[in-house]
């Protein structure tokens, strides 16, 4: 399972802290997603060699105009293994739900944003995951917590009548507010989420990234053709 961070300067805690607690955890690897201004500085292979934890190099897009989303788009698709866009806004979280190079549309609801059917079918026909964010349930209160936990339960109906693709996460921005996958797990069902759910939206981080870096591979041609290297050296 994985668990998608906002590291410094985007968070409170380095990328090398934060995979470090994923280990203690018993996460398998963690997807650093900062925002396209605010970039973290490490190596994820070293951090991975020094920690034992995939180190998934991603990036969350945020703009509120499409021109320039899809321009930041082009530019951040080849160098990253997994792009998010920063949903919540109508305009934008249809734009991601319609392309096809965006794996993540993130906290689609967040401030009041619109999720519906046509949406979930975009987003199942092009591949792009629905975020399910825990971090609000985790850390709000009272009628903040009650409105999220209600966006929650809306966006999980639609996604399950249309099987659209999701992601779970706990958003933390630092070291401290992580949760181990079993405590994400035991929050989400007591806001009502199914526990096998949950965790299958935990693992596709891990799945997606996986996908992407075998389409990026030189020896991937389409799937199930590649490159033997035997082949072309004879």
């Amino acid at each position: 399972m994985y668990e998608a961070v906002h590291a410094h300067p985007d968070g409170d805690a380095t990328v090398a802290r934060q995979a470090l607690t994923a280990a203690e955890y018993g996460y398998d690897g963690v997807v650093v997603r900062n925002h396209g201004d605010r970039q973290a500085d490490y190596d994820p292979s070293a951090v991975a060699d020094e920690y034992g934890v995939d180190v998934v190099v991603g990036i969350e897009l945020r703009s509120d105009d499409r021109s320039q989303l899809s321009s930041l788009l082009r530019r951040y698709r080849e160098e990253r293994t997994l792009v998010c866009v920063h949903g919540g806004d109508d305009d934008v979280n249809r734009f991601a739900c319609e392309s096809e190079r965006v794996d993540v549309l993130a906290h689609p609801t967040r401030d009041g944003g619109e999720f519906n059917h046509v949406l979930a079918k975009a987003a199942k026909r092009n591949g792009v995951r629905i975020e399910f964010d825990l971090g609000p349930v985790l850390r709000d209160d009272g009628g903040s917590r009650v409105r999220t936990l209600r966006a929650l339960r809306k966006l999980r109906d639609i996604v399950d009548y249309y099987d659209t693709p999701y992601v779970v996460t706990g958003s933390p921005t630092s070291h401290l507010a992580f949760r181990a996958p079993r405590e994400l797990v035991a929050v989400g069902e007591q806001a009502g989420f199914d526990a096998g759910w949950l965790r299958e939206g935990l693992r596709e981080w891990g799945r997606r990234a996986d996908h992407n870096r075998e389409i990026a591979s030189e020896s991937f041609i389409a799937p199930g053709v590649r490159i033997d290297e035997h082949e072309e050296d004879g």
